[in-house]
C-alpha cells in the first residue's frame, strides 16, 4: 500500500506521520510508501501508480485557499479513479461539496475531534484499506507487480494491453483509464493467465470482446475500441472466446 498526506501546517504534518507510521508498525501493515506534502504539485508528481492500494489523507484548506484539497481530490481521481481518498479537515461544513467535485471519499475526519476519537478514526481507514487491498488481490483484481511498477485494478474494468511506442513497457486500457507502465506483455501474462494473447503487439480480456471480425481479424470491445488478431494465433483465439462466450451470440 501507498500512502500519501496533504497537509501544509508542520505541526498536524507530524502528528498524522507520527500516528500513521505508529498504526502501521502496530498492526504490521504492508505499506511500501508513506509520505507526506506540504504542496499539492509535489504530491501530485508523486503519484506513479495506480489502484485501490494508493490511500490518500488530505486537508481541504491548503495555504489558505479554500476547498483546495477538494480540487487536489479531483485531480487525483483523474489521475487514479481506484485510489482511496480521505479528507482530514478543521472545514467541516465544507463535507457534502466533495459530493460536487465527485471524488468519492472513503471519509471525513475532523482534526478538532477528542484525541481518541481521532486516533480511532485513522486507525479505522488504515486497517480498511488494507482489508481492500488484500481482498482484491485474494479476488477478482489484475495485479501486476515488479521492481518497477505496481498496478491493481478489478480484472473485469479491463479491456486489453498493447506495447507501448516507449521501450520496454506497455499500456493498459480499462473501461475507465489508461495507464502505461514498466513491463512486457509476456511479462504480464505470466502473472495473469486469464489474459489471452492474441497479437504480438496486444494481449486481452475475452470476457470482454463484444464482436469479432474473422475476414479483418479485428477483435471489438464494448466501448468501440478494438485490437488485431495475429493470423497465427486466429484459431485459439475464436476458440476460446466463442467457448467463453458459447450462447452469447457471437
Amino acid at each position: 500500500m501507498n500512502i500519501f498526506i496533504l497537509e501544509d501546517d508542520v505541526v498536524q504534518q507530524s502528528r498524522m506521520e507520527e500516528v500513521v507510521a505508529g498504526l502501521i508498525a502496530q498492526h504490521h501493515l504492508s505499506v511500501k510508501r508513506l509520505e507526506v506534502f506540504g504542496k499539492p504539485e509535489q504530491l501530485l508528481a508523486a503519484v506513479e501508480e495506480k489502484g485501490r492500494h494508493q490511500l490518500f489523507f488530505l486537508d481541504i484548506e491548503i495555504r489558505e485557499e479554500e476547498k483546495k484539497g477538494l480540487e487536489v481530490a479531483r485531480e487525483i481521481r483523474q489521475l487514479d479513479p481506484y485510489a482511496m481518498i480521505v479528507f482530514v479537515t478543521t472545514h467541516s461544513e465544507w463535507m457534502p461539496l466533495a459530493f460536487r467535485y465527485q471524488v468519492s471519499a472513503l471519509d471525513y475526519i475532523a482534526k478538532n475531534l477528542p484525541s481518541d476519537e481521532w486516533l480511532a478514526r485513522i486507525e479505522k481507514v488504515l486497517l480498511y484499506a488494507d482489508e481492500q487491498v488484500t481482498k482484491t488481490v485474494a479476488e477478482d483484481a489484475f495485479y501486476y507487480q515488479s521492481k518497477y511498477a505496481q498496478i491493481q485494478v478489478p480484472f473485469q474494468d479491463i479491456l486489453y494491453l498493447e506495447t507501448s511506442p516507449r521501450p520496454h513497457r506497455v499500456i493498459l486500457y480499462t473501461e475507465k483509464d489508461r495507464t502505461e507502465f514498466t513491463a512486457s506483455l509476456a511479462e504480464v501474462l505470466q502473472q495473469e493467465p486469464r489474459l489471452l494473447a492474441c497479437h504480438r503487439s496486444f494481449v486481452v480480456n475475452p470476457a470482454n470482446v463484444v464482436k469479432i471480425d474473422k475476414h479483418e481479424k479485428i477483435l471489438y470491445f464494448r466501448n468501440g475500441s478494438s485490437c488485431w488478431i495475429a493470423r497465427s494465433k486466429l484459431e485459439t483465439v475464436l476458440a476460446t472466446i466463442e467457448q467463453l462466450h458459447k450462447g452469447s451470440g457471437l
